[in-house]
């Protein structure tokens, strides 16, 4: 790889706005993968199966992408090498792997908790090095938890089994390193140029334990049920990588260059509540009148996170304004 050539880091300009839409949007793509992926697992794939051929198939796609259109992403210095490499291990490989061992030991509400805890992790990260959140902050995330756990379901057939409670929280600190890591790589170079090398690195490490040559072709070519639909498994699998990686990981990735990995995080939190809605949608899967208390709870505490950081903006460039005059020669 190059080692000579400049940093190409865009000029950031944040917007409030443009990050929450962003966010928004790739949690509706995030939230779907299940529902997308959950019919080829039925088909007879395996979780680390479908999670291969997603994250190979995106990785696939982005890298040719960007040969094609932007190339200059594919030249990496050797100091962003490490930077690209925690991207791919965590934000990508080590939050499927991490999910799927949580999942297959424990109840799914309980695995989703434990995931979607980042939040909390985040802030802790956030306070430890220097940065004062305000109180109402950590109301709206208390909040956030309260609703995702109502929307979870986290009772329903409640057991603790020592290695599914390690990978759930293993998940969280996979979940809240792609938050972080993405808000450094965002805002200190292009958001689509980390997506790329850190899918591909997380596709060499998840085709490791799941083989891509072991996906059994008589599956790929079976129907499975979608809602009304009968798509071949192997459409899904190109759907789940398309719409639930490279448009989930690019969107949620620039919107980091707009809002804090604190504030995208809890933002991020609708995930959950997309897939649970989904489900019920198009797989026919229960939605009980908590789960919709929990998603109103969910919500308000995102909406308190979000209210709380654009006082913060507001204030911050209210400050910076009055201080230019004086500064000023």
């Amino acid at each position: 790889m190059a080692t000579d050539l400049p940093a190409l880091a865009p000029e950031r300009v944040t917007h409030r706005g443009r990050g929450t839409a962003l966010i928004v949007l790739a949690s509706v793509c995030f939230g779907s993968s299940g529902t997308i992926a959950k019919p080829a697992m039925l088909a007879g794939l395996s979780p680390e199966q479908v999670a291969a051929a997603r994250i190979g198939l995106a990785a696939l796609v982005l890298v040719a992408a960007a040969a094609v259109f932007r190339p200059r992403l594919l030249k990496v210095r050797r100091r962003e090498w490490p930077l690209l490499i925690g991207y791919g291990l965590l934000g990508v490989a080590g939050v499927q792997l991490c999910y799927f061992v949580a999942a297959g030991r424990l109840p799914v509400g309980v695995a989703i908790l434990l995931e979607f805890t980042s939040p909390v992790l985040i802030a802790l990260w956030t306070r430890l090095r220097g940065t004062k959140l305000p109180g109402l902050m950590w109301g709206g995330i208390a909040l956030a938890m309260i609703g995702l756990a109502l929307v979870a379901r986290v009772w329903d057939g409640l057991s603790l089994d020592a290695v599914g409670l390690l990978a759930g929280l293993g998940s969280a600190v996979c979940s809240a390193g792609y938050f972080l890591l993405g808000e450094h790589g965002a805002t200190t170079g292009d958001p689509l140029g980390l997506v790329t090398w850190g899918m591909l690195v997380g596709a060499i490490v998840v085709c490791a334990v799941a083989p891509p040559w072991t996906l059994p072709a008589a599956v790929l070519d079976a129907p499975a049920e979608l809602g009304p639909w009968h798509p071949p498994v192997w459409a899904l699998l190109i759907a789940v990588a398309l719409f639930s990686t490279v448009l989930a990981y690019t969107l949620g990735t620039s919107a980091l260059r707009h809002l804090p990995a604190s504030v995208a995080s809890v933002v991020g939190l609708l995930e959950p509540l997309v897939a649970t809605a989904t489900a019920w949608a198009l797989l026919g899967e229960s939605l009980s009148w908590l789960q919709v208390l929990g998603a109103v709870i969910l919500l308000g505490g995102a909406a308190v996170v979000q209210n709380v950081h654009s006082r913060q903006s507001a204030q911050e460039q209210l400050g910076v304004a009055q201080a230019s005059p004086a500064s000023a020669p």
